[in-house]
């Protein structure tokens, strides 16, 4: 997945789709297509049995992650009848096989589909008819035959309907303006949601797919197009053959789309044009342009860094409202609308996602596409690399934007979720299929990347490229382990090393945490696993990259694989523990080595103005920095140049205050101080909220301003700050376009809702929901739903009744109403009555299993207890209780921290002028 909130339909929406879908939905779907008719075959020779489900159940053990190996397919025919406006699609699907063994039953996978007919066509000519019978939730289905097949090739035959979804998962379809589309979001296992299939990443084959269509859609495959014709009423769009792929990556998209085209000129590696096009809902027409140059730019460094040409024949880049994030599908990648849809006035925010998301993605067109990991158990190599890549080919493609930054920002973020003591290593089995969503979090995607940055950092640029070139000859088109990645890399390198030292990060779980004691004129360098305040983390050893400096010096590199050793290293001025900031890993000085490197902090580089910010914050969460010296970092980081770094130790003096560590006095200080940075710091750069104004200016300068008009909007911040926000913002609402740009819709609506309250609320959600704006509709429902206010909160869960609001905004709005400060008990109380209704309201990848999270906010001790006691029952073997056990785990080791230093911290900000 690159880099994903919803409820059932109601009412008022399914009348209007009974009366908008074809005769031929209501009739049933419409005659078997010619090509799949397979002509001359005898009808089945032998029926169907009508097992119980018992019966079927006891022919063998079910299935609870990967399948067995009695059956492999070799190719899919896939020919889906899809109608937009239609509540249902329908489809004829035939799967050629190799039946290892014989057997009287197949296991597969089928999730919700209404299967009318399944046959197979054996290797002695006969067609025998099957009994279909989905066994468990996560849609592993047995067809089940009267007499065993004889081993052999087979063909598998299949007619069914199924439901369209209206969140990111399987075949779903959404309204944009007066027009319905349908997409396909198929990662990890909502392929069988779709087609019956072997929905596994280790089978890939060649898929031939045929769309029928209402006429005059646009339909989209991971194929070139070869032909379309009118059959019964619908266009038949038919599609190439595809190169070998895994289900999760086949893409069907089907809609009245706007559509604009252009070609990858030739590259070095690429002798000939590739066919490229940007495809979005109609109300986005206007602003395609920018993402169909930037798409180029980025092909032609991909296909540089890789030594290879662009894997596909052809390359579509498609925009849908509700995925939360994007998806790499071979030839054919899905994204969010908000990533794509821009014009060359966005904000220096939208650019860099833009980078880095078009990047990753595109970079899985050979990572992960050409070259497929077997199992999820190694999905992290897939996301870690692609990761990795989405930064450092975003920032090669506009380095001004300072893009690859942001890696080392995610991977610290990422530290925050592996330092706790429930948890995960990278790299870890995948045995059942609710373990496989759980996969796709902070740890494979800012753990692995920062943990690859570090590796590629330690080896040298040149060798890591070639280790990742030798890895992708030696699979092309197929399947491989991370224990084939990690030989590629021992080779390229000739340190054989490096595979215990990549290993120690990928199947380990923790933060390592690098304690420096002064040792004569050198260091002595200490390795343990980090644990906060109140937990007891077990023994753990890492092979560590340790590259150091001092801020006078230059860096050097070495392997820690003890548990302790001398560094020997002299340089003017403070140790700098994490030079360039690409480590994983904390570290911890002696206080006065501390208070050097603080004093400093406002000219270190980006990165290692990160590092010290997120081990500074660390090292006072267990226990051991002071509170002085945490406001003493956010004062001199908030000078930082980089973006990425200034924000970051207010931040966390922020996230304190949030969480309620601070009194009334305390509160004023951090005020004071919030004040104090930004007041004089816009000042400098100027304000002004019209569209445009700063369009061109230096990327980094935009940044530092809206840092500063964020802090100053707030309550208790810059008065006439908030005033020219303010206006602006009711001039924008009132019909003035320009009066606002877009990077400030959050903090201009922010204080609308404020200062309006409810009846503002719903005005604003009513403009939203009138709205196809990529940017304005999600910002205008998030600042409704994050406004602290109790009447608004209760509004949302209890009153808010919307045919136009799309499951995933409705799940997002309840979210916001229980992660947010000044609703939390709110929320939780409304979820304690609720949490079955939302957990089943509809899915995608990730919402189950992060729904959890959204109580991870809290903090204390006892709400801790509670959370634990609801929910622990109702998710245990589920999708989603590693997240509750992450969840439970911040909100007591926050109530312990809030507890032992909230005092402290209060009075040193309270002395502040």
């Amino acid at each position: 997945m690159g880099i994903l909130m919803y409820w059932k339909i109601t009412a008022a929406a399914a009348l209007a789709l009974s009366i908008n879908a074809p005769a031929w939905a209501k009739d049933g779907p419409p005659p078997m297509p010619a090509p799949l008719r397979a002509p001359g075959l005898p009808p089945p020779s032998v029926m169907a049995p009508t097992l119980d489900e018992a019966a079927v159940r006891a022919l063998a053990p079910l299935p609870q992650g990967k399948l067995t190996d009695a059956v492999a397919p070799k190719g899919y025919r896939l020919d889906l009848t899809i109608d937009p406006n239609a509540d249902r699609f329908s489809g004829w699907v035939q799967i050629d096989v190799d039946l290892k063994q014989g057997n009287r039953f197949i296991d597969l996978h089928g999730r919700d589909l209404a299967v009318s007919w399944a046959a197979v066509v054996t290797s002695d000519g006969r067609q025998l008819s099957g009994q279909w019978v989905q066994l468990d939730d996560t849609g592993v289905t047995r067809l089940v035959f009267a007499e065993p097949l004889p081993a052999g090739p087979a063909l598998l035959k299949f007619h069914y309907t199924g439901p369209f979804q209206s969140a990111p998962a399987g075949l779903f379809r959404v309204k944009v303006g007066d027009d319905w589309y349908a997409w396909t979001q198929l990662q990890s296992i909502d392929a069988r949601g779709v087609f019956p299939s072997f929905d596994e990443p280790g089978f890939k084959t060649p898929f031939t797919v045929t769309l029928r269509t209402p006429p005059g859609q646009t339909a989209v495959s991971n194929a070139p197009q070869t032909g379309v014709s009118r059959e019964g009423g619908l266009d038949v769009h038919t599609f190439a053959p595809t190169l070998p792929l895994p289900t999760y990556l086949v893409a069907a998209m089907v809609g009245p789309f706007a559509v604009v085209e252009g070609n990858v000129p030739p590259t070095p590696q690429r002798a000939t044009p590739l066919p490229l096009r940007i495809i979005s809902p109609k109300p986005n027409a206007g602003r395609l342009g920018f993402a169909l140059e930037g798409s180029k730019e980025i092909v032609r460094l991909l296909e540089s860094y890789f030594g290879d040409a662009f894997p596909y024949p052809k390359l579509d880049q498609i925009t849908t409202p509700i995925l939360p994030g994007a998806m790499e599908n071979a030839g054919a990648d899905l994204y969010n609308d908000s990533i794509i849809v821009m014009d060359e006035q966005a904000t220096t925010g939208q650019k860099r996602t833009f980078g880095m998301v078009v990047a990753h993605e595109l970079a899985h067109q050979w990572f992960g596409d050409l070259v497929t990991p077997a199992w999820w158990d190694d999905i992290w190599l897939n996301e870690s690399f692609a990761n990795w890549m989405g930064f450092r080919i975003g920032d090669e493609w506009r380095p001004a934007l300072n893009i690859r930054a942001g890696a080392v920002e995610e991977g610290f973020s990422a530290m925050r979720t592996d330092a706790l003591v429930a948890g995960r290593p990278i790299r870890q089995p995948i045995e059942t299929n609710a373990q496989i969503d759980e996969a796709f979090d902070s740890i494979t995607y800012g753990k692995g990347g920062h943990v690859v940055a570090m590796i590629a950092g330690y080896m040298g640029d040149d060798k890591f490229r070639d280790g990742v070139r030798r890895y992708m000859a030696a699979h092309r088109y197929g399947n491989a382990t991370s224990t084939a990645f990690f030989k590629a890399m021992a080779e390229a390198s000739g340190d054989p090393r490096i595979v215990p030292a990549m290993q120690s990060f990928t199947d380990q779980q923790g933060v390592p945490l690098l304690t420096f004691a002064r040792s004569g004129k050198g260091w002595q360098v200490s390795q343990s696993r980090y644990a906060r305040l109140g937990s007891t983390a077990p023994a753990t050893r890492w092979g560590v990259p340790l590259c150091l400096r001092t801020t006078g010096g230059a860096r050097q590199c070495q392997l820690l694989t003890e548990a302790s050793m001398a560094v020997s290293y002299e340089g003017k001025g403070a140790l700098v523990p994490n030079a360039g900031g690409t480590g994983y890993y904390r570290f911890e000085l002696p206080a006065a080595e501390w208070d050097k490197l603080i004093a400093g902090a406002d000219k270190l580089p980006g990165g290692e103005a990160q590092a010290l910010a997120d081990s500074l914050n660390a090292s006072f969460q267990a226990g051991r920095a002071s509170s002085a010296q945490l406001v003493a970092a956010a004062g001199k980081l908030a000078l930082q140049r980089d973006s990425y770094a200034s924000g970051a130790g207010i931040g966390s003096l922020r996230g304190y205050s949030d969480a309620g560590f601070l009194d009334d006095a305390g509160k004023a200080g951090f005020q004071r101080l919030t004040n104090g940075i930004y007041g004089p710091r816009l000042k400098q750069l100027g304000f002004d909220p019209r569209a445009g104004a700063y369009a061109g200016h230096d990327p980094e300068e935009t940044q530092a301003r809206q840092q500063a008009v964020g802090a100053l909007a707030r309550k208790g911040g810059d008065p006439a700050v908030r005033a020219q926000l303010l206006t602006a913002t009711r001039a924008f609402l009132a019909g003035d376009s320009r009066a606002l740009d877009g990077a400030w819709y959050g903090a201009g609506l922010g204080l609308v809702v404020e200062e309006g309250g409810l009846a503002v609320a719903k005005d604003l959600v009513n403009r939203a929901l009138t709205s196809t704006d990529p940017v304005f509709r999600p910002v205008a429902l998030g600042v409704v739903g994050g406004s602290g206010q109790a009447v608004i909160g209760r509004w949302i869960l209890e009153q808010m009744q919307d045919s136009r609001l799309r499951t995933s905004e409705r799940q997002g709005l309840i979210r916001m109403v229980v992660s947010t400060g000044a609703t939390r008990d709110l929320g939780w109380d409304w979820l304690k009555s609720n949490y079955e209704k939302l957990a089943g309201s509809g899915g995608g990848i990730f919402f189950a299993s992060r729904l959890p999270e959204m109580l991870s906010g809290n903090c204390s001790v006892a709400r801790a207890d509670e959370i634990a006691a609801l929910l622990r029952p109702k998710l245990q073997g589920k999708t989603g209780a590693l997240g509750l056990e992450r969840s439970i785990e911040r909100v007591r080791s926050c109530g312990v921290l809030k507890d032992a230093r909230g005092a402290e911290l209060s009075a040193v900000l309270a002395k502040l002028k």
